[in-house]
């Protein structure tokens, strides 16, 4: 298994519909990581790849509670500034399919 990341210039929808434009004076630009553990799960026509029988303490299952919840919203208000899932300019015919999945 490997895992790829990458960069690219997404100016002219990324940054606030193109008013923010990327500072690209530091590149190039270095990326590394040390440690990672990654336990993924594929998706294929709608279903996962992830087992269902993991333990009820697993991450898998945990939930967010009405804090957590009220948390995360203000952070995304107050903080967050871009999300394709509500980009229609980008996605005229409907935003993708992941935007739909509640977690």
């Amino acid at each position: 298994m490997r895992m790829y990341a990458n960069l690219w210039n997404a100016d002219d929808w990324a940054t606030r519909g193109g008013r923010v434009k990327t500072d690209w004076s530091g590149a190039p630009f270095t990326a590394s990581f040390r440690n990672i553990n990654i336990d993924g799960c594929v998706h294929t026509n709608g279903r996962s790849s992830c087992s269902t029988n993991k333990p009820s303490s697993s991450w898998y299952t945990q939930q967010m509670d009405a804090t957590s919840q009220a948390r995360l919203e203000w952070v995304q208000k107050n903080y967050m500034i871009y999300t394709y899932c509500t980009d229609t300019e980008k996605f005229p015919q409907g935003v993708p399919s992941e935007c739909a999945t509640s977690v």
